[in-house]
């Protein structure tokens, strides 16, 4: 076991962490959207800490689950990696090589290499475009297009690989149902073989059944292609199933890492013990009698955080310890992080 003051972004030379296993390195990541005053001069009166310092490594071939409820600036991350957003502070390391000052060409070849998987299927997709020339885009933004013969059959191979058939390339979107519209998204993101996918929410949008199927597409992809992926959600029971670790994020913050078996099994962050706690179970008996976690009040404005642990004013076991400062990601046991002084084993800086 680690030295318990052991950060998560010094973890990744340790252990299963160690640099050589990693894909994606993310370091003190922060995104602060200024807010504005005024029509014709404009002048800043704040800022939203969208994201505020977070720090995690995604391994080659695994799958992080991201989770958190809405606003908590999930999104934020993953754009802020694909380089959507110009973060204001902090680096982001692909493959070893820092991104973040990236432009023209340099950045355009990164992209080939990550890729994103939208979260509606129904406004991801151009409308007046065929499903074939919405897959092929990439293609020829990278030329990689080829022939025409070329270009169709690369397309075909697309569409066959995420189950839909080739002659569907001349449809149009609103030809397809809510799960083919998806399947069109993860072709077009495969379209330029890329090693990491960030997934934002890809099944949220859709019924129970095509959620299922879509968790399984991404699952045989990435025994298929080798890929590495970023998994965002909100639902824990997809997270659950799909992801090799989990991320807790709250509030701009990432409160707790862990395996998948660990985080559920024991999780350790009061957060993270209330999110769980409002996972249904299949057995009526089990939910009934196991203990809720009840939260009070509202999830505090990102434009004015709470001083100190940003969990602190809903937290059931916070004290005035908490109102200091937001407690680091620690290590605490073997590969689980928390950010928590009153977790046992998170010991002292």
């Amino acid at each position: 076991m680690m030295n318990v003051a052991t950060s998560a972004s010094d973890a990744a030379t340790l252990g299963n962490g160690r640099r050589d296993d990693v894909l994606l390195d993310v370091q003190n990541l922060k995104m602060h959207f200024p807010v504005t005053s005024g029509i014709i001069f404009q002048h800043a009166i704040g800022q939203i800490k969208a994201v505020d310092g977070i720090s995690f490594t995604v391994r080659r071939g695994e799958t992080l689950g991201l989770v958190g409820e809405s606003g908590c600036g999930k999104t934020t991350t993953g754009r802020c990696i694909l380089q959507l957003y110009k973060p204001t502070a902090g680096s982001v390391l692909f493959d070893g090589e820092d991104i973040v000052n990236m432009k023209g060409r340099a950045l355009r070849g990164l992209r080939r290499k990550m890729q994103v998987i939208f979260q509606d299927p129904y406004s991801s997709l151009n409308p007046r475009m065929t499903a074939g020339a919405i897959i092929g885009e990439p293609l020829k933004v990278h030329g990689l297009a080829g022939s025409r013969s070329e270009f169709r059959e690369r397309i075909g191979e697309l569409l066959t690989v995420v189950g839909l058939n080739p002659y569907m390339a001349d449809r149009f979107p609103h030809e397809f149902s809510g799960g083919q519209r998806q399947r069109i998204g993860i072709a077009r993101a495969l379209a330029v073989n890329p090693e990491f996918l960030v997934c934002d929410e890809p099944v949220s949008a859709l019924d129970v059944s095509i959620q299922a199927q879509i968790i399984n597409l991404l699952e045989d992809l990435q025994e298929t292609f080798g890929l590495t992926y970023l998994f965002i959600a909100h639902d824990l029971s997809v997270v659950r199933h799909i992801s090799d670790r989990v991320a807790v994020m709250y509030l701009g913050h990432i409160v707790e890492i862990a395996d998948r078996a660990e985080i559920y099994t024991n999780p350790l962050h009061p957060y993270t013990k209330a999110l769980l706690s409002a996972v249904p179970l299949p057995d009526p008996v089990l939910d009934a009698e196991r203990e809720r976690v009840i939260l009070t009040g509202e999830v505090p404005s990102p434009l004015n955080p709470p001083q100190g642990c940003v969990f602190h004013p809903r937290c059931p076991i916070g004290t005035e310890e908490c109102r200091e400062a937001m407690p680091e990601l620690r290590e605490v046991s073997t590969d689980h992080y928390v950010a928590c002084i009153h977790v046992p084993g998170y010991g002292s800086p």
